[in-house]
């Protein structure tokens, strides 16, 4: 089993969704002892934005880009790769003004590439990146799960679902910033959650 953890929050310490998916992480190694684990701190280690830059790169015949172009897209090359190589996917998600970090929107831009991850046909488009597991550590300072102000679970499960990955599973910790008792009611909500999930 190849494991990717992508932690995208932009703290680098003391953050509940990087903690949550290394608790998820460490679940999966526990089943499968000989799994091996990429980790990709997005916060630590941002990838760029897709700008007008990039996109010129993109679009250049590989064989006519200039040097500073295929090293751009080397990077996305790079992240796609992983994933394609990867069994399942953890994803820590904290939410920022309703919506999923800069950091994993910019990551979602470089994996998500026409041919590659998803092709058009005369019947819709079709992911192709499919067969993998994916869980998504979601921590909320209020309270959100199922409400129209919950913009991250629509978004997340129509973009994984659009590149082929179907099977998510979502864990919740939410009202983190409502005071310590339900920051703690939270947490505790959240690994009863994972239990479940490897019940």
């Amino acid at each position: 089993m190849n494991i990717l953890q992508i932690n995208s929050s932009a703290r680098a310490e003391n953050s509940q969704s990087s903690r949550l998916a290394s608790d998820i992480v460490e679940r999966l190694r526990s089943a499968q002892p000989d799994a091996t684990l990429s980790l990709r701190d997005l916060g630590r280690t941002p990838h760029p934005a897709l700008d007008e830059s990039a996109l010129g790169a993109l679009f250049t015949p590989a064989d006519k880009r200039a040097p500073e172009q295929a090293a751009r897209v080397a990077l996305d090359d790079a992240l796609i790769a992983e994933l394609q190589a990867t069994d399942v996917v953890v994803l820590g998600v904290p939410m920022y003004n309703f919506g999923v970090p800069a950091q994993l929107k910019n990551w979602i831009d470089a994996v998500a590439r026409s041919g590659v991850t998803f092709r058009y046909t005369d019947k819709g488009p079709v992911g192709l990146v499919q067969n993998k597991k994916v869980y998504v550590a979601l921590t909320r300072g209020g309270l959100y799960r199922n409400t129209p102000a919950d913009t991250q679970v629509p978004y997340l499960k129509t973009i994984l679902g659009f590149l082929g990955m179907t099977d998510v599973q979502f864990i919740y910790a939410e009202g983190l910033a409502m005071g310590p008792d339900a920051e703690q009611k939270a947490l505790a909500s959240a690994q009863t959650q994972i239990d479940e999930a490897f019940a």
